[in-house]
Order: C-alpha cells, then sequence, then structure tokens
C-alpha cells in the first residue's frame, strides 16, 4: 500500500490504512508500552488546570521545546525503537521530523478534544505524520468555517494519517470518546519544530 489522498476541500491529507507491516506494528506497539515515560500532562483549559484524559509524552531533540494549552513541554529522550520509524516517515515524506507526541488511549473513555495543531512553533503549514498502533479509534475532522465540511475516518492499527498544507488552519480534529468497548492504543504524531 502506499499513501493516498484523503477528499476533504481546503485540506491536503494522505492516508496509508498499513503503512507498518502487521508485525513491525505489533512489535513497536509492545516496546512503547513499556519504554515510554507515560504521564498525565497538566492542561490549562478555559482559565483552569486540569489533567488530560491519556497518558503521554513529548519526545524530541534536546531543543524540540514545544507549548500546547499553556503548558511548555521539554522534550524526553528519543527511545531507539522509535528511530527506524522516524527515519522511514523522513524517508518517505522528505521532513526532517524532530520531535513526536505520544499519547496512550488506554480505554474509550480517553479522548482528544477539538482542536487544531497550529501553535507558533510548528509553522504556518506543518507537517503531521499520525501513525496508531493497537485499537481502531475513530479520528474526526470538521471545518472552522462550514459545518458541512466534515471527514470521520478509522486508524487502524499500523496506519499512517498525514496532514499538510492549510489542513491546521482551515480544521479542527478530534479523537472522540466511544462508549463501546475498545482496547488501548498509542498514536504517535510526528512534528518539526522551528527554532
Amino acid at each position: 500500500m502506499s499513501l493516498e489522498p484523503l477528499p476533504l476541500a481546503d485540506a491536503e491529507l494522505t492516508f496509508d490504512p498499513h503503512w507498518l507491516p502487521m508485525p513491525v506494528a505489533d512489535a513497536l506497539y509492545a516496546t512503547l508500552t513499556t519504554e515510554v515515560l507515560w504521564e498525565v500532562h497538566r492542561l490549562r483549559l478555559f482559565g483552569r488546570e486540569v489533567d488530560s484524559p491519556r497518558l503521554s509524552c513529548w519526545i524530541g531533540e534536546p531543543d524540540a521545546v514545544y507549548t500546547y494549552s499553556g503548558t511548555r513541554f521539554a522534550p524526553r529522550p528519543w527511545p531507539p525503537s522509535l528511530q527506524p520509524v522516524r527515519a522511514g516517515l523522513a524517508g518517505e515524506l522528505r521532513v526532517g521530523f524532530d520531535s513526536v507526541l505520544a499519547n496512550l488511549y488506554r480505554d474509550g473513555r480517553d479522548a482528544m478534544g477539538w482542536h487544531s495543531d497550529d501553535e507558533p512553533e510548528l509553522g504556518a503549514e506543518p507537517v503531521i505524520a499520525s501513525i496508531s498502533l493497537g485499537a481502531t479509534r475513530r479520528f474526526v475532522l470538521k471545518s472552522r468555517r462550514d459545518a458541512a465540511l466534515r471527514l470521520a475516518l478509522d486508524l487502524p492499527h499500523g496506519s499512517l494519517l498525514v496532514m499538510r498544507g492549510e489542513t491546521q488552519r482551515n480544521y479542527r480534529h478530534a479523537l472522540p470518546r466511544t462508549a463501546r468497548p475498545v482496547g488501548p492504543r498509542i498514536n504517535l504524531t510526528f512534528r518539526r519544530i522551528l527554532r
């Protein structure tokens, strides 16, 4: 398989549901569950600090500092298991990713609310490469200007979704909660921090 464009106006999305071969995806998932230093990030929402509804870890080069929801994150070092993935993405996408946000969704109650990856340190048209491991979850995008422009996409184990161009400017995205039984999922969103 290879990355195929997804039809969504004013966005540049490509998707490969089988980007990582299954044995590689299985091994990476198993390794990351113990190799990553998972923690509950504190976020500032509507003037108060709350625990994020998932476990996370900001990973990257020492100077790849990232500010999200009023909190400054200094990166943890790259775990060895992510180096070949990072190199594979760089080769295919021609982007030198220097950081990755790892999120662990323990079950259907863990989620990510509506947001755009539009922080200044990501630049005007960031490239976000999102790899999903573990349980399949529904990912949703909606236009900031036109409620009719929406896309819902199931992200299976080993899949890669790439968001480029004006996607972050024109759309918000979320990983909604689900009441159906669902196992754990790891999501890796590779980024490049502008300095």
